[in-house]
Order: structure tokens, then sequence, then C-alpha cells
């Protein structure tokens, strides 16, 4: 269990959230067309994970769209932004400029997301919802970077997740580069 407060009020989660270096935990999560993803629907995309307790509270919706603004003409970078309200509390946040980079996923359908990835709160007045936190997954679908929020009236560092993102496209595209030249050389 992890010690998250509101304000000083505490509360707890239930699971352990991902494991540096390791694959992160698959999925099934909902989107507006109610349609199931999971983490190969991105392809070899950097993931970066937004998980907020709820799309209705104002911070994070916040926190949404300022990561969207942040990730703008960051090729190779898609924001998942994952909540447990239904799939289509999304579609009012989308930005119609950034199509395909940023995805809103429900968890509503899949209970058991929340306790994979350590973000169950089981105590407290939000009991039920999903832990803020921001994850990166590589290409891969290696976690690349973790943080759980713990004073939910607090936004995650997006400066950190974004710094992670860019260093796993960077090393993408140097392995790609290094095959490719192993490969030319062995013709």
């Amino acid at each position: 269990m992890t010690r998250l407060t509101l304000h000083g009020t505490p509360m707890y989660t239930e699971g352990t959230p991902p494991v540096l270096g390791r694959a992160a935990p698959r999925f099934l999560l909902t989107d507006a067309n109610l349609t199931d993803l999971g983490l190969d629907h991105f392809g070899r995309r950097c993931k970066v994970l937004l998980t907020v307790p709820s799309l209705e509270l104002p911070s994070c919706t916040a926190s949404a769209r300022q990561l969207e603004e942040q990730l703008q003409g960051q090729p190779g970078i898609v924001l998942v932004t994952i909540s447990p309200d239904l799939p289509f509390a999304g579609q009012r946040l989308r930005g119609d400029d950034t199509p395909g980079q940023t995805v809103f996923l429900s968890s509503f359908r899949s209970p058991q997301f929340a306790r994979a990835y350590g973000l169950d709160i089981v105590s407290g007045p939000l009991k039920g919802l999903l832990a803020p936190a921001l994850m990166v997954l590589d290409a891969d679908h290696r976690v690349v970077h973790v943080e759980l929020v713990r004073e939910l009236s607090r936004a995650a560092d997006h400066a950190a997740a974004l710094a992670a993102a860019r260093q796993a496209i960077r090393r993408a595209n140097a392995t790609s580069v290094a095959s490719t030249a192993v490969a030319s050389v062995a013709r």
C-alpha cells in the first residue's frame, strides 16, 4: 500500500506501480467509440500515460491540456490520458490540432488496470478512483519514468516526464540508425 494525501487527508492505494526498466503491464481500456485498446494499438511510439481520478476535476483537466500543449510538434510520442470516467468524458477535451497524438481512455470496464499499475485508491474520499500518476513507456513498452503523485492537490512533474519521453525517442532513433548501419555493412 502507498500512502497519498488530499490536502493532508490520508488515503491509500493498492498494488505496486510499474518498475523502471521492465515491461509495463498489458491492459485493455475503452475509447470514446467503446473500442477496447491496448498498448500495441500505439505501435512503436513512446507513450506518456497520464492517469487522473476524474476528468471532471479542474486540476485533472488542466494537467491533460498542459501535457497536450507541451507535446505538440513532438513526433513519435502519444499522450494517453486514463480515467475511470465514462469513455465519452474525454471527447470534450480533445483538441482538433493533435489528431492521433492524444488519446483518452477509460478504465470503467477494466478495474484490474488500477491494481496492475498500483493506482487503485482503496480508502479515503476518493476510494474507487485512480490515483494521479505520470508514466512514460518507450517504443517497446518498457517503463522509463514513473511518478505517483503523493499529494493529490499538486500536479505531476511534466518536465521530468517529457525529458524521459524525449530521451526514449533519442534512444530508439539511435538504435534504429545503428541497426541500419550494421545491416548495410553486412551486405
